[in-house]
């Protein structure tokens, strides 16, 4: 295996009183290498978000090491700007996580303003309107506010958003659940590109496995707070050796038989 770019060990979270804790993520180990999409998988309350939230800082594990490229990440506040910057979300619900308020290009200023080591030297109205193209936006949009835009471009303006501070491993959350599922050929197309353009990793969090097929090179599968298989996505999908994940196939194929039905 390559050497991984970011690399969590034994990380564990919970919540609620020391009398009555639920514990959301226990033991997990997983690794990311760099130019790879790992694809984290599992059931609604598998603990997978949880996860993901720890890894980016957003959540304080009990215990467990985090690192990105052999660095050791703390809660987001207490990072080194540059290790802010090297990790982004993008979440689930593209509306929610953009203010309607604003316009497509002050959305991208905030986070130059935000990290100001990745704001681009030179006009930053050229600037936003390269990474909406990047995204597949014309640079019309950036005149728009995010309330006025589909679900779909909204989800490319977070993306764009997300580039603008030139990370090395995004980390997306369902990112494409709550879009049609034309609209989310399109965002896994469209993140596949942005793979190989921008020299990402992504960390793709999802429970539908249909959609993790299209996009991860390796799947990680947790249930009940645990990590329970992980392996390349073809023998993952195509032989899985845990009793759950072979559940999770099967409901797989069963739901595409009836949607080509």
């Amino acid at each position: 295996m390559s050497e991984a770019l970011l690399e969590v060990r034994d990380l564990r979270v919970s919540f609620g009183r020391r009398s009555n804790r639920f514990v959301a993520v226990d033991g997990v180990s997983l690794r990311v290498a760099a130019n790879e999409t790992v694809g984290l998988v599992g059931e609604s309350g598998s603990g997978k978000t949880t996860a993901a939230r720890a890894i980016i800082g957003l959540v304080r594990p009990d215990s467990g090491v985090v690192t990105l490229d052999g660095h050791r990440l703390g809660p987001v506040g207490r990072r080194p700007a540059a290790l802010q910057r090297a990790i982004q979300m993008v979440f689930q619900d593209p509306r929610s996580s953009l203010n309607p308020r604003m316009t497509a290009a002050a959305i991208i200023n905030e986070a130059w303003r935000t990290h100001p080591a990745s704001a681009p030297a030179g006009d930053r109205t050229a600037a936003v309107h390269r990474l909406l193209d990047d995204v597949g936006l014309d640079s019309s949009v950036a005149r728009q506010h995010a309330g006025e835009l589909s679900g779909g471009q909204c989800q490319r303006v977070s993306i764009a958003r997300a580039l603008a501070v030139k990370p090395r491993l995004l980390v997306c959350d369902e990112a494409v659940s709550a879009l049609d599922v034309s609209v989310q050929a399109q965002i896994l197309r469209l993140l596949v590109d942005l793979r190989a353009s921008h020299h990402l990793s992504m960390l793709f969090i999802s429970h539908d496995l249909g959609v993790v097929h299209q996009i991860a090179d390796r799947i990680a599968v947790m249930r009940q707070g645990e990590l329970v298989e992980e392996g390349p996505a073809s023998e993952v999908l195509g032989a899985p050796r845990h009793e759950y994940t072979r559940t999770l196939v099967d409901a797989a194929l069963e739901l595409n038989t009836g949607r080509a039905a």
